[in-house]
Order: structure tokens, then C-alpha cells, then sequence
């Protein structure tokens, strides 16, 4: 079995070149963390800080649920209690849906998916797309009342902000 060690028996260098090379910390570009910022910079992170870490406290905790597993799952709500059939349709409360909806800050409807039935569903916020299937199947999506003070919050936010342009 042949190995490089075994082939570099007899040659003065092993490869190295030279014999003056190898010699000192020269030869590898400095003795430890050395070059790290000049000819070394691709074999280490970059040096200082970067970005922004944004508070735990800021951030707001979002449940979501589609439109489509609220559709699907509806019988079954109404069977367990946590939602009601109403005028040939269903009534949703999606912090009563939602996996840990009353733990979490913010419950939100996602337009992902088809809605074949007649749904009237109250979350905290619902996307476009969302508000859009559940209208055009004769539903309505309505904002609760933590909802609705975010959404005062965020037109009080916007007209301060018109004001001062």
C-alpha cells in the first residue's frame, strides 16, 4: 500500500518545496488567529457587529390558520363546541380554533386553499386573499376587538405620520 508519506520517504523536502521553506510561522501566514482581517479574512467570521436583534418584548406572537382548514373542518367545530351552525352556514371564532389561539398575540386567517362553504369568521386579522374567498362564497370576515384597537392603532400610527410629510 502506497501513501504519501511512504512516497515522500527519500526526497530532502516532502513536497515542500525548498528546504528553506517551512522553516517558520511565516510559511502557514502567521501564528494563530493572525491575518484573520487582511489575507486570512475567508477562513473566519466577519469581525464586529452586524444587524439588529429586535426585543423579545416587541415582538408579537402570530397564530395562523387557513381559510381552507377552517372550511374543511367546519362539521367538526360544530360537533366539538367551537363553532356554530347559523343560517346555512358556520359561525368561527379563530382564537377558539386555533392551536394555543388564546395564548397567542395576534390569530390570523390566510387565504390558502378553496371555501365551499358559507363561513362567518371573526379573527384578529385576516390577509386580502383571505377576506376575498370567504366574501365570494357568501361569508363575512369580521375583526375582533383586539383587531379592531390594532387596526385604530395602525390608522392613528399612519395619519401621524402623514401629518409630519
Amino acid at each position: 500500500m502506497t501513501n504519501k508519506k511512504k512516497r515522500q520517504r527519500g526526497s530532502r523536502t516532502h513536497g515542500g518545496g525548498t528546504h528553506k521553506n517551512r522553516r517558520g510561522a511565516g510559511h502557514r501566514g502567521g501564528r494563530g488567529r493572525a491575518g484573520r482581517s487582511k489575507h486570512e479574512f475567508h477562513n473566519y467570521e466577519p469581525i464586529g457587529k452586524h444587524g439588529f436583534k429586535r426585543p423579545e418584548s416587541a415582538k408579537a406572537e402570530v397564530v395562523e390558520v387557513t381559510v381552507q382548514e377552517l372550511d374543511e373542518n367546519a362539521v367538526l367545530y360544530v360537533a366539538e363546541g367551537l363553532a356554530e351552525e347559523a343560517d346555512g352556514g358556520y359561525r368561527i371564532d379563530a382564537r377558539d380554533v386555533a392551536d394555543d389561539g388564546y395564548d397567542a398575540d395576534v390569530v390570523k386567517v390566510l387565504g390558502d386553499g378553496q371555501v365551499r362553504n358559507e363561513l362567518s369568521v371573526v379573527a384578529d386579522a385576516f390577509t386580502e386573499s383571505a377576506v376575498e374567498k370567504i366574501e365570494s362564497a357568501g361569508g363575512s370576515a369580521d375583526l375582533s376587538e383586539r383587531g379592531e384597537a390594532a387596526a385604530e392603532a395602525d390608522e392613528a400610527d399612519d395619519s401621524e405620520e402623514s401629518d409630519e410629510e
